[in-house]
């Protein structure tokens, strides 16, 4: 412990500043401590005021708490006040912001003190009047011609986390990334005027003005919904979870309207509740988050198990497979972005024009660390494509975008209206797509076996590191910048990318991309959102005279072989 340390009178300063009594307390309380000689009280702090919370793939997030890298109430009134400056000094006349939050602790008060500071400022602020789904947030930005949204949200971290998402619309933004969330230069110049707030207590706060929006926004978004499905069966029991988020109801309601009627929710996660007690992380990508659903699913012998996180912008399912644990088996994220995908580039068919990062018209983009199936599909239906940097901040705003998607249960399925990752839209459109198969007596499977017997199959799988000690983040990056790797999987690197350097199509970014000679492709890069280091695995194996269950368990065995060369190679 001889080397934490933290500054006494930043500390004494950030309480005495601290508009929230409960976390100057919560500081004071380990001030005292540290000063007695506690340690650990003493890394925490250390740790608290290492800096502030910056800009990262998903907006400011971090853990609750006092000091100014956790997320708190000063933090959040400091985050307002910077951006209603930056935004009155690019619109001086005046500026509209919408403000939307979810069910976790402190979101509803860090929402209002947006509007509150926002009033102040000469904007006028939007806010609902309950926690509802970020693409709510997203569609509102547009449906109200704003200039600018937050949305209050940890998404799917655990319960200790919250976030504070921005987005520019309107008179703000008036290029492709016209409602998307902010990029540089865009986060900057937000944080540095956030930076140029001195005083927490001092900054104006308004009594009244705002305007509470709520269930009229969410008609005019259902009714959208309605708008972008197409007609045809409805014959689907389907479970769904909302992973003890805020979208059930919206999710439920999307579904009845569409004319879907045999729901079974998850009555232990349908309601909002920010301890999300049935699961250890509130993320369908987690080990055991859909296993209620699975459950249930079994029991009333489900068609279709539909999963949202808890704001309800990604979306997660699970199909039939008496082979899997259970009888069911949770489809990847590539494998939605999939089946989402040859929807849109059969609806767009012929409309986009040029190849590469050269496309005109409809074009349909995902990131560089998701499957790269999606452009074969792109290609075979006359569609543009784009790769872009992970997270939908750029995936949104590529132009001609129709459809959007990223492994991490990403899909932006109406980026006319919600240029953000939208679970509700995505889901609806999932559970019509497997309608329509039910009554031809097939499945989403049977649209993915064909998938891998003309392109090859595509198969994905992450390699997480979980990780206490930060520094080993950077470690494992500088282990394979420094020392390199000339095979994987006993195939020959032919092509070794740093990403940090940024590429004609690409801004930098901190990553490395790797391909070999048998088409394999990974990207290493640390998460945005949670202390992991991640490798984003595909294998591409042809279907040949052996069968597609032949080259599935190739390509299974392939996968592992690359995990225990990145492994390796990184080090930690």
């Amino acid at each position: 412990m001889s080397n934490v340390s933290y500054n006494p009178e930043v500390v004494k300063a950030w309480i005495a500043d601290d508009p929230d009594e409960r976390t100057a307390k919560e500081v004071t309380d380990l001030l005292r401590l540290a000063e007695d000689g506690d340690a650990g009280a003493k890394a925490e702090l250390a740790d608290r005021f290492d800096g502030e919370l910056t800009f990262g793939t998903a907006g400011l997030r971090g853990h609750l708490g006092g000091g100014p890298n956790r997320m708190n109430r000063a933090v959040v009134r400091k985050a307002a006040a910077g951006l209603s400056n930056f935004l009155h000094d690019l619109l001086p006349d005046g500026f509209k912001i919408v403000i939307g939050y979810d069910a976790r602790y402190g979101s509803a008060d860090f929402a209002l003190d947006t509007a509150k500071i926002a009033e102040a400022a000469g904007g006028h602020a939007y806010i609902f009047d309950q926690a509802l789904p970020t693409p709510l947030t997203a569609f509102a930005l547009q449906h109200l011609d704003a200039d600018a949204a937050v949305v209050v949200t940890a998404s799917h971290n655990p319960k200790e986390d919250n976030g504070y998402k921005v987005y520019l619309g309107g008179k703000a933004v008036t290029d492709s990334g016209q409602g998307a969330q902010i990029v540089p230069p865009y986060d900057a110049q937000i944080f540095k005027a956030i930076q140029a707030v001195k005083s927490v207590k001092d900054i104006p706060m308004a009594t009244e003005g705002w305007t509470w929006i709520g269930e009229d926004i969410v008609k005019a978004y259902l009714k959208r919904l309605e708008q972008i499905v197409a007609p045809g069966p409805r014959d689907l029991r389907i479970v769904l979870t909302s992973m003890h988020g805020v979208g059930g109801e919206t999710m439920v309601e999307a579904l009845k309207q569409s004319g879907f009627d045999d729901i079974h929710v998850v009555v232990e996660q349908h309601e909002p509740n920010p301890d999300f007690p049935t699961v250890k992380f509130p993320n369908p990508e987690e080990p055991g988050a859909l296993d209620l659903s699975m459950a249930l699913a079994q029991e009333v012998d489900a068609d279709l198990i539909l999963a949202n996180d808890p704001d309800a912008d990604r979306c997660s399912a699970a199909v039939r497979d008496q082979d899997a644990p259970g009888g069911w088996r949770q489809l990847t994220g590539n494998q939605v972005g999939a089946l989402l995908g040859e929807e849109a580039v059969r609806h767009f068919q012929g409309q986009g024009e040029g190849e590469g990062n050269d496309t005109k018209g409809a074009v349909v983009a995902n990131s560089i660390v998701s499957s790269r199936l999606l452009q074969k599909l792109a290609k075979k239906y006359g569609v543009g494509h784009r790769s872009t940097l992970t997270g939908f901040k750029w995936i949104s705003r590529v132009p001609g975008l129709v459809y959007g998607f990223e492994e991490a249960l990403g899909y932006c399925v109406d980026p006319s209206y919600v240029k953000d990752k939208d679970g509700i839209s995505a889901c609806l459109k999932l559970a019509v797509m497997a309608a329509r198969q039910k009554a031809k007596g097939l499945s989403l499977q049977d649209i993915l076996d064909d998938q891998s017997r003309e392109f090859g199959v595509h198969a994905t799988a992450p390699l997480t590191i979980r990780v206490e000690d930060l520094s080993l983040i950077a470690l494992g990056m500088q282990n394979l910048r420094t020392k390199g790797i000339r095979q994987i999987a006993g195939s020959e690197v032919v092509e070794s990318i740093d990403l940090a350097e940024g590429t004609d199509s690409l801004p930098p970014t901190d990553g490395l991309l790797y391909l070999t000679g048998a088409d394999d492709q990974v990207v290493v890069r640390p998460s945005g959102t949670e202390p992991k280091l991640k490798c984003y695995i595909e294998t591409i194996v042809p279907v040949g005279k052996a069968g597609l269950a032949a080259a599935e368990a190739e390509a299974d065995e392939r996968l592992e072989m690359i995990k225990t060369d990145m492994r390796d190679a990184m080090g930690i």
